[in-house]
């Protein structure tokens, strides 16, 4: 079974994800296992201080080293993880390369960033890993770490009903799906291309061969560079 641990200061924010649909399923069939962490439990009791002002000054507050190294200590000293990582916007983006080798690597904490970002102290020596969703920034990691929980955990085996289903997916052969159609095979005169409808296979992989080429030149040039 694989074990994902998130640290947040508003774990509330990132649970609904993960009570619906495939990853719900994934953790009801014990595929996974999904714990939360409120960094604030972390925190100076009295307190529960977990960000400050930045030294030398500066707008937007940082989240404390203190409070992040205890709740990362304290799991680790339960058992073994294969990644530490920060979600923040300032790092290498998600591909599905990345979602690929996180799927087999094991367990895996996720840090998610607030505020004006971690003590740097925290990326240098605590984690191993810093991903980023986009070139955008959010309020916070919360919706980052369940969009990568998601690409991981979609991926795990049993974890999908069809286990080709993934391996068709956009990005994985490093271009994008084809189209795809389903009944009826005529709507309001627009009809199916007759090609999925000859049942002749190896025409039909062709077919959605030539198509998913000719979607990624348009749409995705980038990749033929």
């Amino acid at each position: 079974m694989v074990r994902i641990d998130i640290i947040s200061v508003l774990p509330k924010l990132i649970e609904s994800p993960f009570n619906a649909s495939i990853i719900k399923r994934a953790i009801e069939k014990k595929i996974v296992e999904i714990h939360f962490h409120d960094l604030k439990d972390y925190a100076n009791k009295r307190r529960k201080q977990v960000d400050d002002y930045q030294f030398g000054g500066g707008s937007g507050m940082v989240m404390m080293i203190e409070p992040i190294k205890k709740c990362i200590d304290n799991l680790k000293n339960q058992r073994d993880y294969k990644e530490v990582i920060y979600m923040t916007p300032d790092a290498e983006i998600l591909n599905q390369k990345i979602a690929n080798k996180l799927s087999i690597k094991g367990n895996l904490i996720i840090l998610c960033g607030h505020y004006k970002g971690v003590d740097q102290r925290v990326r240098d020596n605590l984690v191993t890993m810093e991903i980023s969703i986009g070139d955008y920034v959010l309020s916070g990691g919360e919706l980052p770490a369940a969009v990568l929980c998601d690409s991981i955990i979609r991926l795990i085996p049993g974890v999908l009903g069809n286990e080709t289903s993934a391996l068709t997916d956009s990005f994985q052969d490093g271009i994008l799906a084809p189209p795809v159609y389903t009944r009826p095979a005529n709507f309001e005169n627009i009809n199916v291309p007759q090609i999925l409808l000859s049942g002749d296979k190896a025409k039909i992989d062709k077919w959605r061969e030539e198509k998913a080429i000719e979607r990624t030149k348009k749409i995705r040039p980038n990749f033929f560079n």
